[in-house]
């Protein structure tokens, strides 16, 4: 969440055509059904179950290997990808080095399976027969989750335990295969297409759980709780326990807002902000389709993360930097949830746009004392300033924003280009074509990419879609060769 200032398009240098733009969008859609059994046992921090897997081979191609993400897996002593910054672990791993990963105990329904990829990362998973296309398979994954004690996405921390990303979830299928991604620091190397989960629960009786999706089933078994929750066409599935949790919540639209928190004195301030970003941005760009929204305050070591139907945010935000945060993570409900997109390769593209549009959230909240032009004039300082620190160590500056995670030299350069940049840029164009095709033009990305992972190009198109020819100003952003 930063602040930042714009360009006529008549300052920017341009060349080339958007088709040059390298994307990873799936191929077809594979939608799929997880159904996860599992119980949380505090004393020894772990998560113990299955995952049966319902997989309808929607591509076109014949398949005999299905691949899962592990991303638990880089939270190992030895794993070559960590999950924390050198610069970040002190604030993540409050109690010292701790470790963590996803051991798979079974895979009933396969002929053979083994974990594999570049750091232990990956279920391979050898199916008994081929799979053709409009085939099903049902897979049956036995798993223990330990989890490290870190202020992280999936983790113990010292008020909640996080279960983000901590699943075996199939890999997102693009150019005839499955796209196998590392666990880098920078950003999110997170790729997934939507799914239908159903999450059985257990855990001790004075929990209470935050999540993904809603709760179709709540009941108390002795000194145990068995929650039941469901959530249909989402693109993950994330939840957060804590025997602290005091609720408060309100209706957008009749859409159930949700603030799950243990220590802010303005809990519902935190809601208010939610609240109100939640309906601009359903207004602005489209309706929301899921039935609720929970916001859980958590151990985080950066601001806030989001999932579908959840976002967590920092406990450890001050009062300005929490309102920033929450509308944030909120857009990312639209650019993330729904319209997905390859973050892996284009973080600016969910990133960047849920920046920019809490930016434009705010800039109608006079009372939040964020000014649209304040806010893009301290995006391009930050992005000038990174431009020549770099520059002069370096002896050379790489602005290039469509770049794959591992290419970031730092977490302040992945910030500087996927989201000061990117706001400099969403601005700039705003200022060129008008606050009308400007809106207009995300509200058909919005409608025309829904449950999809959508491109670079899909995001044109939509502009193109409502009369504007912006291939050329788009590739000089993310090519680099806009001069700002």
């Amino acid at each position: 969440m930063k602040k930042f200032t714009a360009f006529a398009l008549s300052c920017l240098c341009f060349a080339g055509t958007l088709p040059a733009l390298s994307a990873c969008k799936t191929e077809t859609e594979v939608h799929s059904r997880y159904e996860i059994t599992a119980e949380y046992v505090p004393e020894n921090g772990t998560l113990t179950g299955a995952v049966k897997v319902t997989f309808e081979n929607n591509t076109s191609e014949e398949l005999s290997v299905l691949k899962f993400q592990l991303y638990p897996n880089a939270y190992r002593k030895d794993a070559l990808y960590k999950p924390v910054s050198k610069a970040c672990e002190n604030a993540a791993y409050y109690n010292g080095d701790s470790y963590g990963e996803i051991v798979v105990s079974s895979v009933n329904g396969a002929k053979n399976w083994e974990v594999m990829g570049e750091d232990e990362n990956i279920l391979y998973v050898y199916l008994e027969r081929s799979l053709f296309p409009d085939e099903k398979v049902v897979l049956d994954i036995g798993f223990m989750l330990k989890l490290a004690e870190v202020d992280h996405r999936t983790g113990i921390t010292e008020n909640t335990v996080n279960f983000g990303n901590a699943f075996p979830i199939l890999c997102a299928f693009k150019d005839g295969g499955f796209c196998e991604t590392v666990y880098y620091s920078d950003g999110d190397p997170f790729l997934s297409d939507c799914a239908d989960y159903k999450l059985t629960l257990k855990t001790p009786k004075d929990y209470v759980l935050a999540s993904t999706g809603e709760t179709t089933s709540e009941r108390t078994l002795e000194s145990k709780k068995e929650y039941v929750v469901e959530a249909d066409n989402v693109r993950d599935f994330a939840f957060v326990l804590s025997d602290k949790f005091r609720t408060v919540q309100t209706l957008v639209n009749g859409t159930p807002i949700v603030y799950y928190y243990y220590a802010d004195e303005k809990a519902r301030d935190t809601l208010t902000v939610a609240a109100e970003s939640f309906a601009y941005y359903e207004e602005t760009f489209g309706e929301y389709p899921y039935g609720r929204y929970a916001l859980v305050q958590t151990g985080f070591c950066h601001g806030g993360m989001e999932y579908p139907m959840l976002s967590m945010i920092s406990d450890d935000l001050t009062e300005t930097e929490n309102a920033r945060v929450v509308a944030h993570e909120t857009a990312h409900q639209w650019w993330y949830a729904v319209v997905g997109s390859d973050q892996t390769e284009n973080a600016w593209q969910d990133e960047g746009l849920a920046e920019y549009s809490a930016i434009a959230f705010f800039e109608n909240h006079d009372k939040y004392g964020v000014r649209r032009e304040a806010a893009v004039a301290d995006a391009l300082k930050e992005y000038r300033s990174y431009y020549d620190v770099y520059g002069s160590v370096l002896g050379r500056t790489d602005t290039k924003m469509t770049r794959n995670l591992k290419e970031y030299l730092s977490d302040y350069e992945y910030k500087c280009l996927s989201y000061d940049k990117a706001v400099v840029m969403f601005d700039t164009l705003r200022k060129s074509v008008g606050d009308k095709k400007f809106f207009a033009g995300l509200k058909k990305y919005y409608a025309e990419n829904k449950f999809a992972v959508a491109t670079p190009e899909n995001m044109v198109g939509a502009f193109e879609r409502v009369g504007l020819d912006v291939s050329g100003f788009f590739d000089s952003f993310l090519s680099g060769k806009a001069i700002l």
